[in-house]
């Protein structure tokens, strides 16, 4: 797996100030970690801003996640990246995929939305 590091796109919002998010290495890291308690393995990690989504996976394996994620809460930001990383073993949205999600975040204390 690689891990891209902060580059100008990977910027904190303008309207954000720096008390408030977290680094992008610690956000990968969760990254990491729950790619490990899901028992998957993301072939690139990589943060930059989008204006309609929260994040993406590629076939390929790539995931990528709005920059925005790193000023938001950590129970919001462990749905995204589950979300995101089921994607790696269930490509849609049907009914295997919402509960395996749903599992995932109560089996760790998180309510799902």
């Amino acid at each position: 797996m690689s891990v891209e590091y902060l580059h100008e796109s990977e910027k904190i919002p303008s309207n954000v100030s720096l008390e408030e998010a977290i680094p992008a290495a610690v956000f990968k890291a969760e990254v990491q970690t729950w790619a490990k308690r899901i028992g998957v393995e993301p072939r690139e990690i990589h943060l930059r801003p989008m204006k309609r989504k929260w994040g993406s996976c590629s076939s390929s394996g790539r995931l990528t996640f709005n920059t925005e994620l790193l000023t938001k809460p950590a129970a919001f930001r462990a749905e995204i990246i589950v979300h995101e990383l089921l994607h790696l073993k269930i490509p849609n949205h049907g009914r295997l995929f919402r509960a395996v999600l749903k599992s995932y975040l109560a089996k760790w204390g998180i309510a799902s939305a």
